[in-house]
């Protein structure tokens, strides 16, 4: 079984710890929409990608009553 020799000190430890944070998000603006995004990801907005539809919405897709 692993036990330490001698006290880790405050400092050593934190040190340590220095790269564990967490890094805030880095969203972009959607060059159609204008709505924020997350970088190289669908706009969940508008469904574009590099100025290009990709993924059809749900508000342009018209479904008939007795399909559904």
């Amino acid at each position: 079984m692993a036990v330490q020799q001698n006290k880790v000190s405050k400092s050593r430890r934190n040190n340590r710890r220095a790269h564990d944070s967490l890094v805030a998000a880095n969203p972009n603006e959607c060059p159609s929409c204008g709505e924020l995004k997350r970088p190289h990801h669908v706009c969940p907005s508008c469904g574009s990608y590099a100025d290009r539809e990709v993924v059809a919405m749900a508000d342009d897709i018209d479904l008939d009553d007795d399909a559904a």
